[in-house]
């Protein structure tokens, strides 16, 4: 396990949207709310650890300002993205799970100037993975609930997947089994920070939308539950 984790004081949790971070809130302890940049990070206890816990609103931006105030201005020590996604495997059903081993921003491109698609001008990365520490215990959490669980790639970008064509490029350009609008900007900050960062999402549609409105809710319970039995298994 990394230092970084054996060491944490506390743990942030960020969803995009309320119904993918209202079960936690509900559950903690001791907390205490900051509004910063128009965000609600509320600290307290969960599951006996310490976390922040945050809605960020939709999209990279949002994302990656929640990510860089969890880690500056709360001290986070690691992060935590949960929350539902849409599915790019034919094998992946609603209510399946997918957890993250690498994140890539999709909508990435800079191929005009010779560059590969996905690739992070600056940091000169497509992949970034996500930290073993964290993604074993989640993994570990994922099947003590009993829920069919993939590990793969999660392909992020501002864009609400519905066509059957960009599916296919996602899947097959990035090798992505789940599609979403934040992991990947998440995990660009925790690396840029050298802060460890692990992805959960829980299929709520097949990529095309057509399921989200109804499964949506049910999709973030589950992800929920994952999320606490997580904290429960770290040291």
């Amino acid at each position: 396990m990394t230092e970084s984790v054996k060491q944490q004081a506390r743990i942030g949790i960020i969803g995009a949207m309320q119904i993918e971070t209202e079960g936690l809130l509900a559950e903690m302890t001791d907390k205490k709310t900051h509004t910063v940049s128009g965000v609600t990070y509320t600290e307290g206890m969960l599951c006996g650890k310490q976390v922040v816990v945050a809605t960020s609103g939709v999209g990279k931006v949002f994302a990656a300002v929640c990510a860089e105030a969890m880690i500056l201005r709360f001290g986070v020590s690691a992060l935590l993205n949960t929350g539902v996604a849409g599915g790019l495997l034919p094998e992946l059903e609603v209510g399946d799970v997918v957890l993250a081993d690498s994140v890539v921003q999709h909508d990435m491109n800079t191929t005009a100037l010779g560059d590969a698609r996905g690739l992070l001008s600056g940091i000169n990365v497509i992949k970034l993975e996500t930290d073993r520490a964290l993604l074993k215990p989640l993994c570990e959490a994922t099947a003590a609930l009993g829920y069919n669980a993939v590990v793969g790639t999660v392909a992020t970008g501002d864009l609400f997947v519905t066509k059957e064509s960009t599916k296919e490029r996602l899947a097959a350009e990035f090798d992505a089994v789940a599609c979403e609008m934040e992991g990947g900007a998440i995990g660009h900050v925790a690396y840029i920070n050298s802060i460890p960062f692990v992805v959960l999402r829980t299929i709520s549609d097949g990529g095309d939308g057509m399921e989200y409105a109804e499964f949506a809710p049910l999709a973030a319970k589950t992800s929920t539950a994952i999320t606490k039995t997580f904290l429960e298994l770290l040291p």
